[in-house]
């Protein structure tokens, strides 16, 4: 894989479509780098993925991102993303945090959300390591464990957890300001990825959060044309 070209995939919710591409847009804008965009789609992934949904899922993708290096045929570095996200900053500074060392790469959150429901009134489940997986650079190559097999019979503990690595030691550490939990943080002006964690801007109940006028803005952004 080239290795100036940033590969990116997101997780992509049918009860949030618009999501997927003010994000992509976002990081468009602010990159000095090539982009790749992979949405990672069920209806799009065939025999690859296979399990049944669950019900503590609060997304369509809760559980098929680890499919991403199988997908990148555990070559080169890959970034997965939340699509309930928003880039303010060049993307390929994050880039160039890749650390052969490890087999992944994420913000280590240490929280406990504030909230009990979340966007459409799901339930916000709390565990060790939480939001961990939200964004992950992988080292493909690393994460040979994540076959198409274990990502649709590993629990989801085991997955969002990282037990598929032979220890935490392999899991190399980003700067919290690249996943940056919108309402469990204080607004920060210097973060770089912003996460609507519980409910993106573009639901009702959460259309005044922080960083929601850089979303609406964003957004505009998609749907601009220019005129003759």
């Amino acid at each position: 894989m080239i290795d100036n070209l940033a590969r990116i995939f997101v997780g992509f919710d049918s009860k949030e479509v618009v999501a997927y591409h003010v994000l992509a847009q976002s990081i468009i804008e602010h990159s000095s780098i090539p982009v790749a965009f992979s949405p990672i789609v069920l209806s799009n992934l065939g025999d690859l993925f296979t399990r049944e949904r669950n019900a503590l899922q609060s997304t369509e993708f809760s559980f098929s991102r680890f499919l991403v290096p199988h997908l990148c045929n555990y070559e080169g570095w890959s970034i997965f993303m939340d699509c309930d996200m928003l880039a303010r900053t060049d993307i390929a500074e994050l880039w160039k945090l890749r650390d052969d060392r490890y087999a992944a790469m994420c913000v280590k959150h240490d929280y406990q959300p504030k909230v009990e429901t979340k966007f459409l009134g799901q339930t916000q489940t709390k565990y060790e390591k939480k939001n961990w997986s939200s964004l992950i650079m992988f080292n493909n190559a690393k994460c040979r464990a994540l076959t198409k097999e274990f990502v649709n019979t590993a629990t989801g503990l085991e997955l969002h957890q990282f037990k598929w690595l032979e220890s935490d030691d392999m899991i190399g550490e980003l700067p919290v300001t690249w996943n940056y939990l919108v309402n469990e943080y204080e607004h920060r002006p210097d973060a770089k990825i912003v996460h609507f964690t519980d409910g993106g801007p573009y639901f009702d109940d959460y259309r005044d959060d922080d960083y929601a006028e850089e979303w609406f803005a964003m957004r505009d952004r998609v749907l601009s044309v220019q005129q003759k």
